[in-house]
């Protein structure tokens, strides 16, 4: 399931803005180029997939607004082909910042309750067992 859609970044953006940063014909077409498009929003879920699978179980099913939003932000800055404006660039600097949060564990997302699968471990282990070295099953060596 894409993190974020053609629909969302319309909505966001504008068709206009998409226009201007998809159609790459040498005529110019006047419309939103979907080739384009597809690639950079597959290419905004690999980087997305990349932070989150140190902590969650992939394919994310169910998609929260947090990571909608940073889609939308990674993907209307890689639709530039040349150097965007300050907000665009800002906008993406913190979709990092959060996607680099995220894959710490700082910032923590319900992604339809799935966790990545961890060690298991929690910490240190005690055990009641006998200690098999004592004062007494060691003398001569202390």
């Amino acid at each position: 399931m894409p993190y974020a859609t053609l629909d969302q970044l319309s909505d966001r953006y504008g068709d206009p803005a998409l226009i201007n940063l998809t159609d790459r014909a040498e005529v110019p077409t006047g419309v939103i180029n979907h080739d384009v498009i597809d690639r950079v929003l597959a290419d905004t879920d690999a980087i997305i997939d990349g932070y989150l699978e140190k902590r969650y179980a992939l394919p994310v099913t169910g998609v929260s607004p947090m990571l909608a939003d940073i889609g939308q932000a990674i993907a209307i800055y890689k639709l530039h082909v040349f150097q965007p404006d300050q907000k665009i660039e800002d906008e993406y600097k913190e979709a990092m910042r959060m996607l680099r949060e995220i894959a710490d564990g700082r910032i923590t997302l319900t992604i339809a309750g799935k966790p990545a699968a961890g060690s298991g471990g929690s910490g240190a282990r005690l055990t009641d067992r006998e200690r098999p070295l004592t004062e007494q099953n060691m003398k001569g060596f202390i």
